[in-house]
């Protein structure tokens, strides 16, 4: 049975500098245009710049919540942190294989 809708083929994702994200959100704090229009206007998503917008406000204080370089170290640690789990993991799996055999 052939999907009812079809969907729009996804665009891939793409990064975007540190200085890129800096001019869009000091466009928007201007105030001569919203949030929604400079997403428009760079073909952006307006929940993508609002974001940028919002990371802005905690990088400098205006806001609540983790900076970007708190966020960078909290990624960074879960990575390192996620390998030592991985290894457990497999030497669980190992050891009730080698125990099954055993029997």
């Amino acid at each position: 049975m052939e999907s009812m809708g079809k969907k729009k083929p996804r665009r891939p994702r793409r990064s975007f500098t540190p200085e890129f994200k800096a001019e869009i959100v000091g466009l928007c704090r201007r105030g001569d245009r919203s949030a929604g229009q400079v997403a428009k206007d760079f073909e952006l998503t307006e929940t993508a710049v609002r974001d940028w917008v919002k990371q802005a406000e905690v990088d400098t204080g205006e806001r609540n919540g983790l900076t970007s370089s708190e966020r960078e170290e909290l990624a960074a640690l879960r990575r390192e942190n996620r390998r030592p789990r991985e290894d457990v993991d497999v030497l669980k799996r190992a050891t009730a294989f080698f125990a099954k055999e055993t029997r």
